[in-house]
């Protein structure tokens, strides 16, 4: 029996059909093979801007692009951010659609995936003349996406927002905006290190929580950067880079996620785990926990704190950390 990740991905005969048409009709993203060898830097030719994306591929992809695809929270996010509604976007970890923190600005956008992976036919309906890849490292989803419009991964292995915004400016030919929000980001991060004073040298933990149990954010994700921006220190292993996305720590050694500060939340505010959540904080472990009994306890997004996160999730966090600690 096939998986349900290969089962989204196959080509149907039909499929195959209309990405061999698409194929004849728009530019393909290079996989770094062929065009490194006739182009060796980022530039532009007629209507079209040649990109380099994280994994060392040019990519040809439109000087002014009109329908944009995006393949990750992140790319979601960054087009947003950038003044870009896509034509298409992948559902949120744990969400039906964009992340709750995004839902307003993506109103009626057309769902084409989830995080397991893009349905081929949904993009390919989309009609995108770019298509932000987010991490998607598969080589057969990239040839696939490749086959409808150029395709430009995103996102390095360090996950660094501030990296693959400035890249998805240059994509979208947004470079000036893109600099000039992250200018005023660093400019918000400043004047919140100022607001919340001694406050920005404590140990601040962050955790979420869903039905396989808490775990924590360690070093290498969106918000540890965040946090990193403000001068916070970090509890226990969250000082070091984590083997996955997050960390389980089970409900016997919830002691670990404790700090001065704690913030933690579901990725959604309604549904079985935020029952389950509503359940944790009256456990005495729980509530024994010193951040808790100080009044130090914010509860979160966890689609906008403890996900892939990005420039409008970044600037919200900020905003969330100030409301919290500022004297």
């Amino acid at each position: 029996m096939s998986s349900p990740r290969s089962s989204r991905t196959r080509l149907t005969a039909a499929t195959a059909i209309a990405l061999a048409a698409a194929l004849s009709l728009t530019a393909c993203g290079s996989d770094g093979k062929d065009t490194k060898d006739s182009a060796k830097a980022d530039g532009a030719k007629g209507d079209v801007r040649r990109v380099t994306d994280v994994t060392g591929a040019q990519v040809e992809v439109p000087k002014a692009p009109k329908k944009v695809v995006v393949l990750s929270e992140m790319d979601l996010d960054s087009s947003l951010a950038l003044g870009v509604k896509p034509a298409g976007l992948t559902a949120g970890r744990g969400q039906q659609g964009a992340p709750e923190y995004l839902k307003d600005k993506a109103q009626g956008i057309p769902v084409v995936g989830a995080v397991t992976g893009p349905d081929v036919e949904k993009v390919l309906a989309a009609q995108p003349d770019v298509i932000l890849a987010g991490q998607i490292s598969d080589r057969q989803v990239l040839t696939q996406m490749r086959q409808i419009a150029p395709t430009v991964v995103t996102i390095g292995k360090d996950k660094d927002w501030k990296s693959a915004l400035s890249l998805t400016g240059k994509i979208l030919n947004k470079e000036a905006d893109a600099k000039k929000f992250l200018a005023d980001y660093d400019k918000k991060a400043g004047e919140v290190k100022k607001a919340i004073g001694a406050n920005a040298g404590k140990t601040v933990s962050v955790a979420r929580y869903s039905g396989k149990g808490t775990a924590v954010m360690q070093q290498g994700v969106f918000v540890s950067d965040v946090l990193k921006d403000l001068g916070f220190k970090r509890p226990g292993i969250q000082n070091q880079k984590g083997a996955g996305h997050s960390t389980p720590i089970s409900d016997e050694d919830i002691k670990q996620i404790d700090a001065d500060w704690l913030f933690i939340g579901t990725l959604a505010a309604k549904g079985k785990d935020a029952d389950l959540f509503a359940a944790l904080k009256k456990k005495p472990a729980y509530q024994q926990l010193g951040a808790v009994k100080d009044g130090h306890l914010t509860e979160i997004d966890g689609s906008k704190w403890t996900s892939l996160g990005g420039p409008l999730a970044a600037m919200s966090v900020l905003d969330d950390i100030q409301k919290a600690m500022a004297k």
